[in-house]
């Protein structure tokens, strides 16, 4: 859901990211992944403006954050 609320695809993360296109497919698999790829795939989503919300009952979510004008 994050990759796709800023419009890139799996080869635009992974390249922003620095992991490899596979990685990120491993990832939205559900695979699990080593603590410093989660860290980079998420610090270069939320560079990008997402929001990861926490479990609240309806599940984890992600959201975009407000664009000042």
């Amino acid at each position: 859901m994050a990759r796709a609320a800023v419009g890139w695809g799996v080869r635009d993360l992974a390249k922003k990211a620095g992991v490899a296109v596979d990685t990120v497919s491993r990832l939205e698999r559900g695979e699990e992944l080593l603590p410093r790829t989660v860290s980079a795939l998420r610090s270069t989503l939320e560079s990008a403006g997402v929001i990861f919300i926490d479990q609240n009952g309806n599940g984890p979510g992600v959201r975009l954050r407000d664009r000042q004008p």
